[in-house]
């Protein structure tokens, strides 16, 4: 029965075929909406229409007046001139601030990011034990997520000091500490310092992908012999790279527009030692009043965070797993 009938299907298939001479039959027509879903359909956009016009307004149409803003020469007092990519070559061939500024920024968001993959994982790998009070541990290492960030960075500006807590700690140990935030050579590695003390919400994600791994992998495991390290990186890490990762590309967008700490403890100083991108366009911005060149700026990094997005993106396929795919 079943081969009769495909027979009969393969034979009007056939005979259609034929009668249109093998070309693409035409498309039927939308069949008319009734008035529910053209109720269901103004209900939408009446809706959604609160966020069209915020993207609109303040995302899309900032984004398309920026790429001409960069093109121009203006100080947002007298009427743009045009000036084609001069800002792009005076960026890229002129100005030595802003190689140095691309440099410590990507000095910072290579230490910053991976220091706080490699802080979140162990935490979380810790508060994954059954121990007594890990509720409780598990909320004071998220609770530093929650201070603002301006008043971590007033904080940490006490704590960097050159008689503050850190220093005096270091000399307990005979250890004659630097100052921190006024030695060029000392003042990134006090940023990426701050910047360990957000982990707590790579923590908080890592932390709940590690709680829904079966429990029977690692019985099996133990059953085998495997011991704790051996169970970590065959069981655990595998589990939760997709987890791992999303934590990296959120790293690394927001390690390239780091501003906030920049700003309030050093402005840049000293001697730009400490000058990132976002600082960089906003000082030309809103210092100098060269919107036309911090536009061409703002282009520059968002090209750099496509350029490190995509390659995390392209060497994800060797070592992100997920529990669906198939290789």
């Amino acid at each position: 029965m079943a081969a009769d009938l495909g027979a009969v299907l393969g034979a009007a298939r056939a005979q259609g075929s034929r009668r249109t001479g093998g070309r693409r039959a035409a498309r039927l027509p939308r069949p008319k909406l009734s008035r529910r879903g053209r109720t269901e359909a103004l209900f939408f956009w009446l809706f959604i229409s609160p966020w069209l016009v915020g993207f609109v307004g303040f995302l899309l149409g900032p984004m398309i007046a920026s790429v001409y803003i960069s093109l121009t020469e203006w100080d947002s007092f007298t009427p743009p001139v045009f000036v084609g990519l001069d800002n792009y070559v005076q960026a890229l061939t002129g100005d030595p601030v802003f190689w140095k500024a691309l440099w410590n920024t990507f000095y910072y968001a290579a230490i910053s990011v991976p220091l706080g993959l490699a802080v979140g994982l162990w935490l979380a790998n810790l508060l994954n034990k059954r121990v007594r009070g890990r509720k409780f541990f598990r909320t004071m290492i998220y609770l530093p997520t929650l201070v603002p960030l301006v008043a971590t960075a007033m904080v940490f500006k006490m704590v960097l000091a050159p008689s503050g807590p850190l220093n005096d700690l270091l000399g307990v140990f005979g250890v004659q500490g630097p100052n921190w935030l006024l030695d060029p050579l000392w003042v990134k590695p006090a940023l990426v310092v701050l910047s360990a003390w957000g982990a707590g919400s790579a923590t908080v994600l890592l932390l709940s992908a590690m709680n829904g791994i079966p429990r029977e992998f690692y019985e099996a495991a133990e059953i085998d012999g495997a011991g704790p390290f051996r169970q970590f990186w065959s069981i655990t890490f595998p589990q939760i790279t997709p987890i791992i990762f999303f934590n990296l590309i959120m790293g690394l967008i927001g390690a390239f527009q780091i501003f906030s700490q920049v700003y309030i403890l050093t402005q840049g100083g000293p001697d730009n030692a400490s000058q990132m991108m976002v600082p960089l366009l906003f000082d030309q911005a809103f210092g100098f009043y060269h919107f036309g060149y911090a536009s061409a700026v703002a282009w520059l990094l968002f090209v750099v965070i496509i350029g490190f997005t995509a390659l995390a993106f392209r060497t994800s396929r060797r070592w992100v797993f997920y529990e669906t795919e198939v290789r």
